[in-house]
């Protein structure tokens, strides 16, 4: 009989095959295995099986309604996970082989490789077959002889019980957690029409959480004025700076203090004053220090310093490490929280600065070639230590050189091998300088610090050249990183200028993915149980490998945006938080429920805490949210609301905040005599603030405001109003997109007879003319001269969050573009960019003129058959998702546009003129591109050229043959170059 050994990754399938072919014999490959006369070895591909609730307690209808929850059935089926069915099928049908006697799980050593194992093992034999025999294969290296070892040592089924039942529990917790949270939130938001989906989760709400949470900071941060005190002091040697600090100062209540910090004026121009002229006395100490080279990478890491570095989200890291691994075969496996390698690693880590040292990486390989002939290649616990290896070790680069790398796998092939060169170098060599300069006035003493750093030996710093700077930007000094001008013992220097800087404090930064990741890796710091934080110690919320995917899956929610680098959280966001608080379901939005859950896995694992026990935990714990969620009405959820200052517009009550709406509460504030006035907190998914809704109320009207988002996700500037709603005797809110919108809606006559003309139409010849939020041709509007609008020139005094001011468009107008405006924000990366507003005539629309960018391009130009244009054109409304109607209009006039502007192929103006053999077919023109080609396929098929045995062969009559060159026929993938050359 033979035993069947199933790995993870077919990766680690073919190491096992080359491990064991010396000792097992040769094996023969086939399409999804390898196999000799004892070894049958095959691999998933992650995932191949996914648990579901039995069809019995999967409600199909009316699932996001209480009146299905809670889910809680008594057993989880199994189904196949879609995109890896066929690979699934192999592996089963090589587990069910009648000739294979046992199997051994050689899936990754950790609680998810065993989870991966024991589904795929339930599923291809419960109720079916008859199991077989399993046993353990547990590698933490994967260097030959350490599988050949492991091979030597396997583990029993038993030993690995407790690991499997934690591995179970938490995915089933997971499940029961998710869905019924999910279910029930929505059901709770939807509870009054409508259908809003409300997404909660284990790891992404404390996710969420914490970027709520420093929002929340940054919203209620009041900046504080402060004062800080700057010298220059003359020495014999030269000039040197210092910064006035209180030598006796102690960290108090206040977060803001600082020993350097004056909050008053008059205190700080009094020191500035006392210290200004005089004679000072200087005490200096100085003294070598080292710095280490960072650890090796995990993947947090490595998608923090990515995303700090190059701008790389978490999952474009992740797919871009995926790449060299597996493409490439040029970084280990990338989804590891392990920084450290085996301790059996180190004949390995040679081998690798060997292939570097000869590798086709020339910037690179001298520093690799030092190191080998330095002798920086040894054992040391900094780098090699089984201990801190989990399932996976640290990412290094393989001993296979890349080949040909895109520009971003580059980077980050670059990045990951030189933290690999630089954790052997020796540490840099710093000489750290610390100068108190004191100044006496009047018996008091004011002390200035200056700081100096002198890098003595580069060490690992070597390796990143220039870049070394940022290589240390941790570090408090160095910022400081320069050379103070000496100072003889003894002497006195002069305090030369002495000035006060008014400054500002600020509000802690949005978090970037950088900074979430981490926060993510570290979030059991915040836990006050003991126990529970330590459980958490090496864990953190979600996995290196999930990450990334938790942080996209709150940005699909909508729970976060991307701006630049800051993710920002959105009303939705704040409005589930709020819930959560207000239902008091704190396990789902803080990280405790982690740590509890990591704490009672570990025990598990251990054999000290049953299966059974902590799966009931879990279901009253789902029970409890639910019960929760059933117990609120969606205006009574408990929350830190405000009460606004301006009465009710309807009869004069309070209007109070509650979880969604600004309500009125009645004369007395509490609900009694309420007369049913209200409006939401969230328009368009942007939150009003207090003092905004109090405007908004005492006004009737605010804006424009910024932050609206459209269904789609696109943001927009827009004016709010509160009208009277006739036909339910209260008032409403509504957006106010300005007087055009209304004409053009109700086709009322409007007056432009006082506004001044800003330049002809470029459609008509029309006046153009201001008009409520837009510019419009005369024409397109209903005036009392021409009641019926024949014109539908219309361009927005705001385009993308930038105005654009009436002496813009008259330029555009009367010149054909405007100057170059810088406030354009991107709807689809939410950045910022600078164009020219232009006219184009062949597309009848404003679009966006971009300026050629000096050095952008590394290559030459592709030759073509027309020159290339000199500025980058696009539409506006292509700019802006192509939402507009307007968009949609030209989209259907110009449909070939779109094709030509990726192609870069002559546009599809009417400036091409044919030659005198094709004008004979097509006529005189001028023509489009695109229309020559219509023109020259009607003409084809009008005369049934087309081969009926062939349709791709055009066959010529007298007429074609001159524009064919002479051929009798030419094949229709041919037609495009060959009217090409007779085009001018």
């Amino acid at each position: 009989m033979k035993t069947l050994v199933i790995a993870e990754k077919p990766s680690v399938a073919q190491d096992i095959v080359r491990a064991l072919t010396p000792v097992a014999g040769k094996f023969d490959k086939h399409d999804e295995h390898f196999e000799n006369e004892r070894y049958v070895v095959t691999s998933a591909v992650g995932h191949l099986v996914e648990i579901q609730a039995p069809e019995e307690f999967d409600v199909k209808r009316g699932k996001w309604s209480f009146a299905h929850l809670p889910v809680i059935p008594p057993h989880f089926d199994l189904k196949p996970v879609d995109k890896t069915k066929t690979r699934l099928a192999a592996v089963v049908k090589q587990a069910r082989r009648k000739d294979v006697g046992k199997l051994i799980n050689a899936c990754d050593a950790g609680r998810e490789g065993e989870l991966i194992f024991r589904l795929i093992e339930q599923y291809a034999f419960d109720g079916k077959h008859a199991k077989k025999p399993v046993q353990r294969l547990w590698l933490q290296s994967m260097t030959p002889q350490a599988i050949r070892d492991g091979f030597d040592h396997l583990r029993s089924d038993a030993q690995m019980q407790g690991l499997a039942d934690a591995a179970r529990s938490r995915s089933e917790a997971d499940w029961l957690v998710g869905i019924n949270g999910t279910r029930a939130m929505t059901a709770f938001n939807s509870r009054d029409g409508g259908f809003f989906l409300t997404t909660v989760g284990r790891v992404q709400t404390p996710t969420l959480t914490i970027v709520v949470e420093r929002e929340e900071q940054i919203k209620k941060h009041v900046a504080r004025d402060y004062w800080e005190v700057h010298g220059s002091f003359l020495a014999q040697a030269g000039e040197y700076p210092g910064k006035w600090f209180d030598p006796a100062w102690k960290k108090g209540d206040d977060a803001e203090d600082r020993a350097d910090r004056v909050w008053d004026e008059r205190e700080a121009l009094a020191i500035a004053e006392a210290a200004r002229g005089k004679a000072c006395s200087v005490k200096e100490e100085s003294k070598p220090t080292t710095q280490a080279s960072p650890l090796l990478f995990d993947l947090t890491s490595l998608q923090r310093e990515a995303n700090g570095k190059f701008g790389f989200s978490a999952k474009t890291t992740l797919q871009l490490a995926q790449s060299l691994y597996e493409r490439h075969k040029a970084l280990t496996y990338p989804r590891t929280d392990a920084r450290y390698l085996p301790e059996d690693y180190v004949p390995v880590a040679h081998k690798t600065f060997e292939m570097l040292a000869h590798s086709n990486q020339r910037h690179l390989a001298p520093h690799a070639a030092k190191a080998l002939a330095d002798g920086y290649i040894k054992p040391t616990k900094r780098i090699f230590d089984n201990s801190k290896v989990s399932d996976h070790f640290a990412i290094i680069p393989t001993l296979e050189a890349p080949g040909a790398l895109s520009e971003a796998e580059q980077k980050l092939y670059d990045l990951v091998v030189r933290r690999f060169m630089a954790v052997f170098y020796p540490s840099a060599e710093f000489m750290v300088t610390t100068r108190i300069t004191t100044a006496s006035h009047e018996g008091k003493s004011y002390n200035f610090q200056s700081n100096g750093k002198v890098l003595v030996k580069p060490g690992w710093l070597a390796i990143y050249g220039k870049e070394a700077a940022s290589e240390t930007e941790g570090d408090k000094d160095s910022k400081d990183n320069k050379t103070l001008v000496p100072v003889q013992p003894g002497e006195l220097v002069r305090a030369d200028h002495v000035e006060p800087k008014a400054l500002r404090t600020k509000p802690p930064a949005r978090y970037s993915e950088a900074t979430l990741l981490g926060a993510m890796e570290g979030a059991g710091k915040w836990i006050e149980d003991d126990e529970l934080r330590e459980a958490m110690q090496e864990k953190g919320l979600g996995t290196p490998a999930t990450r990334a995917a938790i942080i996209e899956g709150l940005l699909v929610e909508k729970y976060m945006l991307r701006e630049g680098r800051e993710l920002i959280p959105t009303a939705k966001a704040f409005q589930l938080l709020t819930l959560l608080r207000g239902l008091e379901i704190k396990e789902l939005s803080k990280p405790e429920l982690t740590g509890d859950w990591e704490y009672k896995l570990a025990q598990m694992e251990q054999g000290k805490l049953a299966r059974d026990t902590f799966m009931r935990e879990i279901a009253e714990m789902t029970e409890r949210i639910v019960r929760k969620a059933k117990e609120f009405d969606r205006d009574t959820v408990p929350g830190d609301y405000a009460t606004l200052h301006t009465p009710c517009p309807q009869c004069a009550g309070v209007v109070k905040e509650n979880y969604r709406r600004f309500a009125c509460t009645g004369a007395a504030g509490d609900g009694q005599g309420a007369c049913g006035f209200s409006f939401t907190k969230t328009p368009a998914g942007r939150t009003f603030n207090v003092e905004e809704a109090d405007q908004f109320l005492r006004e009737q009207k605010i804006g424009p405001l910024e932050g609206f988002r459209s269904k789609a996700g696109w943001p927009f500037v827009a004016e709010l109003a509160l009208v009277r709603d006739e036909e339910s005797g209260n008032f409403k809110l509504e957006f106010d997109f300005g007087d055009d919108a209304k004409a053009e809606a109700t086709g009322e006559i409007v007056d432009l007879s006082a506004e001044p003309s800003l330049g002809p139409c470029p459609k008509c010849g029309a006046p153009v003319k201001a008009f409520g939020k837009s510019y419009v041709c005369e024409r397109s509007v209903p005036t009392p001269s021409h009641p019926a609008p024949t014109c539908d020139f219309k361009s927005g005094q705001i385009i993308l969050q930038q105005p654009v001011e009436p002496e813009q468009m008259a330029k555009l107008l009367q010149g054909g573009k405007t100057d170059l405006l810088d406030k354009f924000v991107s709807m689809r990366t939410r950045r910022a960019f600078k164009a020219r507003l232009a006219w184009s005539a062949e597309e009848g629309k404003v679009i966006f003129e971009f300026e050629p960018r000096e050095g952008a391009r590394k290559y030459p130009e592709r030759k073509t058959a027309a020159a290339p244009a000199k500025t980058t054109t696009k539409s506006v409304a292509d700019r802006a998702g192509g939402t507009s109607a307007t968009a949609k209009k030209s989209a259907k006039k110009a449909p070939t546009k779109k094709a030509a502007a990726k192609t870069g192929k002559t546009p599809r103006a009417g400036n091409l003129k044919p030659s005198p053999a094709l004008a004979a077919v097509i006529g005189e023109g001028p023509f489009g591109r695109g229309e020559v080609m219509k023109l020259l396929w009607d003409y084809i098929k009008a005369q049934n050229l087309q081969d009926p045995q062939d349709k791709r062969t055009i066959r010529a009559d007298a007429k074609l043959k001159p524009v064919f060159g002479g051929e009798d026929s030419v094949g229709m993938f041919k037609l495009a170059g060959i009217v090409g050359g007779h085009l001018q």
